[in-house]
């Protein structure tokens, strides 16, 4: 990942409403969330969530995929695995390899195979 790259997935994330949104499709998994639901449950304007999954999806966090009249979304765990990797390149002194048990635990390898459960709290 470029340096830019990640500048952008960390600024996409640097928001109240994206990173709530966010975190509901890492919570969703491989299921992902109807955008009219991500609105109903986070309660926001469908015309402002609709900007901020732009936001999102740009940035690689989040894909996208069409069902009839609506659009489902779901956390793009590649991207979210490839900034992870990025911002823990250099550390353990620069041994990434010693790090990388730290990354297979928080991120699915990918959104194919990725089973998450939800979680009990609220955002």
């Amino acid at each position: 990942m470029e340096k830019i790259a990640a500048i952008s997935s960390l600024a996409a994330l640097a928001h109240d409403m994206r990173i709530d949104v966010f975190r509901l499709l890492i919570r969703a998994g491989a299921d992902g969330v109807a955008a009219g639901q991500i609105a109903k449950t986070l309660q926001i304007r469908p015309n402002t969530l609709s900007n901020n999954l732009t936001i999102l999806s740009a940035a690689g966090l989040v894909t996208s995929q069409r069902e009839g009249r609506s659009v489902r979304y779901f956390a793009n765990m590649d991207g979210m695995r490839t900034l992870l990797s990025f911002l823990m390149e250099d550390c353990c002194g620069g041994r990434a390899e010693l790090c990388q048990p730290v990354l297979d635990q928080i991120a699915c390898p990918s959104t194919a195979n990725c089973k998450i459960r939800p979680r009990e709290t609220e955002i």
